[in-house]
Formats: C-alpha cells, sequence, structure tokens
C-alpha cells in the first residue's frame, strides 16, 4: 500500500524553476527525509514521484498511471504540490466525506504552525489520472499572491524561497503523509 508525494519539476521555458515547482518537489524530498531521520517506519510504503513533462501535456503523469494502475486499489492517497511553497493554510481534498472527515482530523495536529484548513477540491495535474478513479487525493494550498509574479519567469530562483515558509510547508507535508501512512486502515474511497 502507497501513499504518494509529488511535486514536478517544470521549468522548461525560462528562469530556474525554483518555485514552480522545485519548492514541491523539495517539500516532498523533505517529508521523506524527516520520516527517515526520525527513525519512523509507517505501516504503508511512502512514495516520493518527481515528475516531468506536466508542461508538456503531462506525459510523466500519465505513464506513470499507465505502470501502476492495475494496483490503483493500493494507493492510499496521492498527493502533489503545484502551486509553489508560500506561507501554507491547509490542503485541498478530494475523496469521499468519511475520508474528508479523517482529513480534517489530521489536520488538526497542524494547530501549533495554524495550518488547519481543509479545501473541498484537490488540485494536480499529476495526480488527476488517480483523482479520478476515486483515489483520494490532496494538494498544498499556501498563500499564491505572488506566485504569479514569478510562474515562468526569469524571476523563478532560489531567492524567491523563504526557507522558513518552505518549513512549515514540509511540515504539512511530512505529517499529513506520515499519519495517512500509519494508520491502522486505508481512507476510506
Amino acid at each position: 500500500q502507497v501513499v504518494l508525494v509529488s511535486g514536478h519539476l517544470d521549468s522548461w521555458d525560462v528562469g530556474q524553476g525554483a518555485m514552480d515547482d522545485g519548492g514541491g518537489a523539495f517539500i516532498s524530498w523533505e517529508a521523506l527525509s524527516l520520516i527517515k531521520d526520525l527513525g519512523l517506519r509507517p505501516k504503508r510504503t511512502l512514495r516520493l514521484v518527481l515528475w516531468t513533462g506536466e508542461e508538456q501535456g503531462g506525459v510523466g503523469a500519465k505513464q506513470y498511471y499507465q505502470l501502476h494502475k492495475e494496483n490503483i486499489s493500493n494507493f492510499d492517497i496521492v498527493m502533489e504540490s503545484d502551486e509553489g511553497t508560500f506561507k501554507p493554510s491547509g490542503l485541498g481534498f478530494a475523496g469521499s466525506a468519511e475520508a474528508r472527515d479523517i482529513m480534517r482530523e489530521i489536520m488538526t495536529l497542524l494547530q501549533p504552525i495554524n495550518v488547519t484548513d481543509v479545501y473541498d477540491t484537490a488540485d494536480g495535474t499529476d495526480i488527476a489520472y488517480w483523482m479520478r478513479d476515486r483515489v483520494p487525493g490532496a494538494s498544498l494550498h499556501d498563500d499564491i499572491n505572488k506566485y504569479f509574479w514569478f510562474h515562468h519567469s526569469q524571476g523563478d530562483t532560489m531567492t524567491v524561497q523563504d526557507p522558513n515558509q518552505m518549513n512549515l510547508c514540509a511540515a504539512v507535508w511530512t505529517v499529513v503523509s506520515y499519519v495517512i501512512a500509519d494508520m491502522e486502515d486505508m481512507l476510506p474511497r
């Protein structure tokens, strides 16, 4: 059984792609690194996917889906960060009402950093195939007021990233992915 965390590398035109979507790739990598560094071993596999080809029609996501769809019942949740890694506010979630209630409960763990909201929909080109087939999905919600200042521009460099805000995003990704991976049962479909 798999809990999938992801971001993609898609700055194919200009800039470094540090914010879009290097930040999402980084916090996904960091979530797994933190869990390993803490010596935690969840019941389910945590899998990191760094998507490619999102801007070219989602070809990387389509290929991954085609390779793994026969095991779709083993995917607990698919998570994608693709709106930068600015100050987080919560998660977008797509799934059953019962799964949404569980997600709301998980998000209460993030009260100390004031990131508890669960929004009605999850977005993500790379996880759309899975969500269409009723696998629960989550996407990071953060303050995107500056997102389009840098999106696909020469200005999308590492200087856009605020380490403190990225740490908060990584904390959200870490807590949510670990708790879901370590629950007794998978999220209800």
